[in-house]
Protein backbone atom coordinates (compact mmCIF):
# COMPACT_ATOMS: atom_id res chain seq x y z
CA UNK A 1 0.00 0.00 0.00
CA UNK A 2 1.35 3.34 -1.08
CA UNK A 3 1.34 6.02 1.76
CA UNK A 4 0.99 9.33 -0.08
CA UNK A 5 -2.22 10.73 -0.53
CA UNK A 6 -4.19 9.82 -3.86
CA UNK A 7 -4.68 13.45 -5.68
CA UNK A 8 -7.94 14.04 -7.79
CA UNK A 9 -9.08 16.50 -10.63
CA UNK A 10 -12.74 16.56 -11.30
CA UNK A 11 -14.04 16.34 -15.20
CA UNK A 12 -17.20 18.32 -15.13
CA UNK A 13 -17.65 21.34 -12.84
CA UNK A 14 -21.68 21.10 -12.49
CA UNK A 15 -23.91 20.80 -9.46
CA UNK A 16 -22.81 17.00 -8.47
CA UNK A 17 -18.95 17.76 -8.52
CA UNK A 18 -19.54 19.97 -5.73
CA UNK A 19 -20.39 16.63 -3.39
CA UNK A 20 -17.75 14.84 -5.51
CA UNK A 21 -14.91 17.31 -4.09
CA UNK A 22 -16.23 17.46 -0.48
CA UNK A 23 -16.49 13.68 -0.37
CA UNK A 24 -13.04 13.88 -1.50
CA UNK A 25 -11.59 16.01 0.87
CA UNK A 26 -13.24 14.03 3.70
CA UNK A 27 -11.24 10.77 3.18
CA UNK A 28 -7.73 10.91 4.87
CA UNK A 29 -5.86 9.65 2.11
CA UNK A 30 -6.90 12.25 -0.88
CA UNK A 31 -6.88 15.46 -1.90
CA UNK A 32 -8.26 17.25 -5.04
CA UNK A 33 -5.62 19.55 -7.05
CA UNK A 34 -7.90 20.65 -9.87
CA UNK A 35 -10.76 20.59 -12.15
CA UNK A 36 -11.16 20.78 -16.33
CA UNK A 37 -14.41 22.22 -17.72
CA UNK A 38 -15.29 22.68 -21.20
CA UNK A 39 -16.60 26.26 -20.16
CA UNK A 40 -13.93 28.18 -19.24
CA UNK A 41 -15.62 30.60 -16.57
CA UNK A 42 -17.80 27.84 -14.46
CA UNK A 43 -14.36 25.51 -14.41
CA UNK A 44 -12.69 29.04 -12.79
CA UNK A 45 -15.54 29.56 -10.67
CA UNK A 46 -15.43 26.01 -8.93
CA UNK A 47 -11.85 26.19 -8.82
CA UNK A 48 -11.90 29.49 -7.03
CA UNK A 49 -14.92 28.05 -4.65
CA UNK A 50 -11.89 25.29 -3.49
CA UNK A 51 -8.98 27.06 -4.19
CA UNK A 52 -8.25 24.65 -7.12
CA UNK A 53 -6.25 24.65 -10.30
CA UNK A 54 -8.80 25.27 -13.64
CA UNK A 55 -8.33 23.89 -16.79
CA UNK A 56 -10.40 24.05 -20.06
CA UNK A 57 -7.86 21.95 -21.69
CA UNK A 58 -8.78 18.66 -21.14
CA UNK A 59 -5.15 17.29 -22.56
CA UNK A 60 -3.11 19.56 -20.49
CA UNK A 61 -5.45 18.49 -17.12
CA UNK A 62 -4.88 15.48 -17.76
CA UNK A 63 -1.06 15.90 -18.05
CA UNK A 64 -0.28 16.97 -14.51
CA UNK A 65 2.35 14.68 -13.15
CA UNK A 66 0.63 14.98 -9.85
CA UNK A 67 -3.07 13.81 -10.90
CA UNK A 68 -3.67 10.44 -9.87
CA UNK A 69 -7.08 9.86 -10.67
CA UNK A 70 -10.54 11.90 -11.69
CA UNK A 71 -13.91 11.50 -10.88
CA UNK A 72 -15.68 12.36 -13.98
CA UNK A 73 -18.69 14.23 -13.40
CA UNK A 74 -19.90 15.08 -16.67
CA UNK A 75 -23.30 15.01 -18.59
CA UNK A 76 -23.74 10.60 -18.88
CA UNK A 77 -23.23 10.91 -22.36
CA UNK A 78 -20.13 12.08 -22.20
CA UNK A 79 -18.45 9.56 -20.07
CA UNK A 80 -16.97 7.78 -22.24
CA UNK A 81 -14.59 9.81 -24.47
CA UNK A 82 -13.45 11.73 -20.60
CA UNK A 83 -12.84 8.50 -19.56
CA UNK A 84 -10.53 7.52 -22.42
CA UNK A 85 -8.52 10.20 -22.19
CA UNK A 86 -8.08 9.55 -18.50
CA UNK A 87 -6.74 5.88 -19.02
CA UNK A 88 -4.34 6.78 -22.00
CA UNK A 89 -3.02 9.07 -19.36
CA UNK A 90 -2.83 6.34 -16.40
CA UNK A 91 -5.04 8.17 -14.38
CA UNK A 92 -7.92 5.78 -12.32
CA UNK A 93 -11.21 7.08 -12.30
CA UNK A 94 -14.29 7.19 -10.27
CA UNK A 95 -17.25 7.85 -12.66
CA UNK A 96 -20.83 9.59 -11.59
CA UNK A 97 -23.69 7.10 -12.34
CA UNK A 98 -24.91 6.39 -14.98
CA UNK A 99 -21.86 4.59 -16.40
CA UNK A 100 -22.49 5.15 -19.75
CA UNK A 101 -25.71 5.51 -21.11
CA UNK A 102 -25.37 2.37 -23.42
CA UNK A 103 -24.14 -0.90 -22.73
CA UNK A 104 -21.77 -0.69 -25.72
CA UNK A 105 -20.23 2.54 -24.20
CA UNK A 106 -20.09 1.18 -20.83
CA UNK A 107 -17.93 -2.06 -22.10
CA UNK A 108 -15.66 0.35 -24.27
CA UNK A 109 -14.90 1.89 -20.66
CA UNK A 110 -14.27 -0.76 -18.85
CA UNK A 111 -12.19 -2.27 -21.75
CA UNK A 112 -9.72 1.01 -21.80
CA UNK A 113 -9.19 1.06 -18.12
CA UNK A 114 -8.21 -2.71 -18.32
CA UNK A 115 -5.70 -2.04 -20.77
CA UNK A 116 -4.50 1.02 -19.41
CA UNK A 117 -3.93 -0.62 -15.92
CA UNK A 118 -6.22 1.73 -14.04
CA UNK A 119 -8.64 1.39 -11.87
CA UNK A 120 -12.76 1.75 -12.74
CA UNK A 121 -15.44 3.02 -9.94
CA UNK A 122 -18.49 3.63 -10.07
CA UNK A 123 -20.59 6.00 -7.50
CA UNK A 124 -23.69 4.75 -6.69
CA UNK A 125 -23.81 6.02 -3.47
CA UNK A 126 -26.84 4.04 -1.79
CA UNK A 127 -24.60 0.77 -2.04
CA UNK A 128 -23.02 1.94 1.35
CA UNK A 129 -26.12 2.81 3.49
CA UNK A 130 -26.37 1.14 6.88
CA UNK A 131 -30.24 -0.03 5.54
CA UNK A 132 -28.61 -1.16 2.18
CA UNK A 133 -26.04 -3.18 4.07
CA UNK A 134 -28.35 -4.85 6.57
CA UNK A 135 -30.84 -6.13 4.10
CA UNK A 136 -28.22 -7.84 1.82
CA UNK A 137 -27.19 -9.51 4.68
CA UNK A 138 -30.60 -10.62 5.48
CA UNK A 139 -31.36 -11.85 1.89
CA UNK A 140 -27.94 -13.19 1.91
CA UNK A 141 -28.88 -15.49 5.24
CA UNK A 142 -32.20 -16.59 3.85
CA UNK A 143 -34.49 -14.83 6.38
CA UNK A 144 -36.64 -14.13 3.44
CA UNK A 145 -36.64 -17.62 1.99
CA UNK A 146 -37.39 -17.49 -1.65
CA UNK A 147 -37.91 -13.94 -2.94
CA UNK A 148 -41.36 -13.43 -4.89
CA UNK A 149 -41.88 -10.21 -5.33
CA UNK A 150 -38.92 -7.12 -5.58
CA UNK A 151 -40.38 -4.01 -6.28
CA UNK A 152 -39.40 -0.58 -6.32
CA UNK A 153 -40.73 3.15 -6.94
CA UNK A 154 -38.82 6.11 -7.56
CA UNK A 155 -42.10 8.83 -7.72
CA UNK A 156 -39.43 12.10 -7.50
CA UNK A 157 -40.28 15.46 -8.58
CA UNK A 158 -37.91 18.03 -11.56
CA UNK A 159 -39.03 21.29 -12.18
CA UNK A 160 -39.46 22.56 -15.77
CA UNK A 161 -36.19 24.81 -14.15
CA UNK A 162 -34.48 21.89 -13.78
CA UNK A 163 -34.39 20.79 -17.01
CA UNK A 164 -34.00 24.04 -18.79
CA UNK A 165 -31.17 24.30 -16.67
CA UNK A 166 -28.64 22.15 -19.12
CA UNK A 167 -28.87 21.66 -22.74
CA UNK A 168 -27.85 18.00 -22.48
CA UNK A 169 -30.66 17.47 -19.51
CA UNK A 170 -33.57 15.45 -21.29
CA UNK A 171 -32.14 14.45 -24.63
CA UNK A 172 -31.37 10.36 -25.41
CA UNK A 173 -27.79 11.81 -26.70
CA UNK A 174 -26.29 13.17 -24.03
CA UNK A 175 -28.66 11.95 -20.92
CA UNK A 176 -29.42 8.96 -22.30
CA UNK A 177 -32.99 8.86 -21.30
CA UNK A 178 -35.05 10.33 -18.72
CA UNK A 179 -36.31 9.27 -15.21
CA UNK A 180 -34.88 5.91 -15.42
CA UNK A 181 -31.46 6.68 -16.38
CA UNK A 182 -30.60 9.52 -14.58
CA UNK A 183 -32.20 9.32 -11.42
CA UNK A 184 -33.76 5.80 -11.09
CA UNK A 185 -31.18 4.01 -12.12
CA UNK A 186 -29.62 4.02 -8.34
CA UNK A 187 -32.82 2.33 -7.62
CA UNK A 188 -32.33 -0.47 -10.22
CA UNK A 189 -28.29 -0.96 -8.98
CA UNK A 190 -29.66 -1.39 -5.16
CA UNK A 191 -32.69 -3.98 -6.45
CA UNK A 192 -30.17 -5.77 -8.92
CA UNK A 193 -27.49 -5.78 -5.61
CA UNK A 194 -29.81 -6.73 -3.49
CA UNK A 195 -32.20 -9.50 -5.69
CA UNK A 196 -30.17 -10.41 -8.04
CA UNK A 197 -29.58 -10.43 -12.11
CA UNK A 198 -32.93 -9.78 -14.26
CA UNK A 199 -33.97 -11.64 -17.17
CA UNK A 200 -36.99 -9.88 -18.70
CA UNK A 201 -39.00 -6.80 -18.69
CA UNK A 202 -41.94 -5.26 -20.90
CA UNK A 203 -42.17 -1.52 -19.87
CA UNK A 204 -44.74 1.11 -20.64
CA UNK A 205 -44.04 5.23 -21.04
CA UNK A 206 -46.55 7.21 -19.15
CA UNK A 207 -47.50 10.91 -20.28
CA UNK A 208 -44.79 13.81 -20.59
CA UNK A 209 -45.73 16.53 -18.40
CA UNK A 210 -42.18 18.44 -18.75
CA UNK A 211 -42.02 20.60 -22.00
CA UNK A 212 -38.51 20.58 -24.23
CA UNK A 213 -37.39 17.19 -23.15
CA UNK A 214 -36.46 14.28 -25.38
CA UNK A 215 -37.10 11.43 -22.66
CA UNK A 216 -39.39 9.98 -20.35
CA UNK A 217 -40.48 11.53 -17.20
CA UNK A 218 -43.24 8.87 -16.62
CA UNK A 219 -42.31 4.94 -16.67
CA UNK A 220 -43.73 1.70 -15.35
CA UNK A 221 -41.98 -1.67 -15.86
CA UNK A 222 -42.69 -5.65 -15.02
CA UNK A 223 -40.18 -7.73 -14.22
CA UNK A 224 -38.93 -11.29 -13.73
CA UNK A 225 -35.67 -12.53 -12.14
CA UNK A 226 -32.74 -14.76 -12.43
CA UNK A 227 -33.96 -16.02 -9.11
CA UNK A 228 -37.88 -16.04 -10.26
CA UNK A 229 -39.11 -13.54 -8.65
CA UNK A 230 -41.38 -10.96 -9.87
CA UNK A 231 -41.57 -7.18 -9.75
CA UNK A 232 -42.98 -4.26 -10.86
CA UNK A 233 -40.59 -0.64 -11.09
CA UNK A 234 -42.07 3.14 -11.32
CA UNK A 235 -40.21 6.03 -12.38
CA UNK A 236 -41.17 9.74 -12.33
CA UNK A 237 -39.54 12.92 -11.99
CA UNK A 238 -43.55 14.57 -12.55
CA UNK A 239 -45.24 13.22 -9.31
CA UNK A 240 -45.26 16.71 -6.59
CA UNK A 241 -43.60 17.42 -4.51
CA UNK A 242 -41.54 14.45 -4.19
CA UNK A 243 -41.12 11.39 -2.18
CA UNK A 244 -38.38 9.19 -1.27
CA UNK A 245 -37.50 6.05 -3.57
CA UNK A 246 -38.92 2.81 -1.68
CA UNK A 247 -38.04 -0.91 -2.21
CA UNK A 248 -40.04 -3.61 -1.18
CA UNK A 249 -38.39 -7.20 -1.39
CA UNK A 250 -40.93 -10.12 -0.20
CA UNK A 251 -40.28 -14.05 -0.07
CA UNK A 252 -42.12 -16.83 2.24
CA UNK A 253 -40.71 -15.90 5.16
CA UNK A 254 -40.44 -11.89 5.30
CA UNK A 255 -40.36 -8.50 3.85
CA UNK A 256 -37.91 -6.14 3.57
CA UNK A 257 -39.11 -2.06 2.51
CA UNK A 258 -36.66 0.50 2.42
CA UNK A 259 -37.39 4.16 1.97
CA UNK A 260 -34.86 6.74 1.52
CA UNK A 261 -31.87 5.47 3.13
CA UNK A 262 -33.85 3.42 5.71
CA UNK A 263 -35.57 0.45 6.86
CA UNK A 264 -39.23 0.89 7.10
CA UNK A 265 -40.30 -2.56 6.89
CA UNK A 266 -38.39 -5.12 8.72
CA UNK A 267 -40.84 -8.62 9.50
CA UNK A 268 -40.28 -12.23 9.76
CA UNK A 269 -42.29 -15.30 10.28
CA UNK A 270 -39.28 -15.56 12.51
CA UNK A 271 -38.55 -13.05 14.55
CA UNK A 272 -34.97 -12.55 15.92
CA UNK A 273 -33.85 -10.11 19.18
CA UNK A 274 -32.02 -7.40 16.83
CA UNK A 275 -35.56 -6.99 14.88
CA UNK A 276 -36.51 -4.29 16.86
CA UNK A 277 -33.48 -2.54 16.93
CA UNK A 278 -33.25 -2.35 13.39
CA UNK A 279 -36.44 -0.88 12.79
CA UNK A 280 -36.32 1.58 15.64
CA UNK A 281 -32.89 3.08 14.39
CA UNK A 282 -34.26 3.75 11.20
CA UNK A 283 -35.86 7.52 10.25
CA UNK A 284 -37.17 8.69 6.88
CA UNK A 285 -35.74 11.34 5.03
CA UNK A 286 -36.63 13.29 1.74
CA UNK A 287 -33.19 13.71 0.25
CA UNK A 288 -33.13 14.31 -3.11
CA UNK A 289 -36.45 13.20 -4.16
CA UNK A 290 -37.59 16.76 -4.66
CA UNK A 291 -34.62 18.62 -5.46
CA UNK A 292 -31.21 17.10 -6.34
CA UNK A 293 -28.81 19.60 -4.16
CA UNK A 294 -30.34 18.40 -1.21
CA UNK A 295 -28.64 15.08 -1.70
CA UNK A 296 -26.09 14.18 1.38
CA UNK A 297 -22.67 13.73 1.33
CA UNK A 298 -22.44 11.11 3.58
CA UNK A 299 -22.90 7.80 1.48
CA UNK A 300 -20.61 9.80 -1.56
CA UNK A 301 -17.62 9.78 1.18
CA UNK A 302 -18.14 5.96 1.83
CA UNK A 303 -17.91 5.77 -1.74
CA UNK A 304 -14.78 7.19 -2.64
CA UNK A 305 -13.35 6.08 0.50
CA UNK A 306 -13.46 2.59 -0.46
CA UNK A 307 -11.77 3.86 -4.37
CA UNK A 308 -9.49 5.89 -2.35
CA UNK A 309 -9.01 2.38 -0.61
CA UNK A 310 -8.83 0.17 -3.47
CA UNK A 311 -6.13 2.20 -5.68
CA UNK A 312 -3.89 2.04 -2.48
CA UNK A 313 -4.58 -1.35 -1.44
CA UNK A 314 -4.49 -2.50 -5.00
CA UNK A 315 -7.75 -4.28 -5.45
CA UNK A 316 -11.13 -4.04 -7.10
CA UNK A 317 -13.82 -1.26 -5.94
CA UNK A 318 -17.02 -2.01 -4.69
CA UNK A 319 -18.53 -0.53 -6.83
CA UNK A 320 -16.19 -1.37 -10.49
CA UNK A 321 -17.18 -1.02 -14.03
CA UNK A 322 -19.01 -4.21 -14.36
CA UNK A 323 -21.03 -3.46 -11.08
CA UNK A 324 -21.75 -0.01 -12.67
CA UNK A 325 -22.39 -1.72 -16.56
CA UNK A 326 -25.07 -4.19 -14.67
CA UNK A 327 -27.83 -1.35 -14.20
CA UNK A 328 -27.13 0.61 -17.82
CA UNK A 329 -27.60 -2.97 -19.33
CA UNK A 330 -31.28 -3.17 -17.36
CA UNK A 331 -32.25 0.19 -18.69
CA UNK A 332 -31.08 -0.30 -21.98
CA UNK A 333 -33.81 -3.12 -21.75
CA UNK A 334 -36.58 -1.41 -20.75
CA UNK A 335 -36.25 1.36 -23.08
CA UNK A 336 -35.71 -1.31 -25.86
CA UNK A 337 -39.11 -2.77 -24.45
CA UNK A 338 -40.60 0.74 -24.07
CA UNK A 339 -39.76 1.33 -27.87
CA UNK A 340 -40.81 -1.88 -28.96
CA UNK A 341 -43.70 -2.86 -26.79
CA UNK A 342 -42.44 -5.99 -26.98
CA UNK A 343 -40.87 -8.38 -23.80
CA UNK A 344 -37.38 -7.66 -24.16
CA UNK A 345 -34.54 -10.61 -22.64
CA UNK A 346 -31.54 -9.96 -20.70
CA UNK A 347 -28.20 -11.63 -21.71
Amino acid sequence: MTSKKLRFGIIGPGTIAHVHCRAIRQAANAEVVAVYGRNLERAQAFAAQYELAAYHDLDAFLSRSDLDAVTIASASGAHLEAGLAAARHGKHILCEKPLEITSRRAEDLIVACARNGVRLGVLFQARFDDSTRIARRAIARGRLGRVLFASCQMRWYRSQEYYDSGEWRGSWSLDGGGCLMNQGIHSIDLLLHLVGDAVSVAAFQGPTTHERIEIEDNLAAVVRFQNGAIGTIEASTSCAPGFPRRIDISGEKGTIGIEGDSIVRWEFVSPEPEDEGILEASRVGIGGAADPTAIGDKGHCLACEDFIESVRENRRPLVDGLEGKRSVDFVCAVYESMRTRNIVQLD
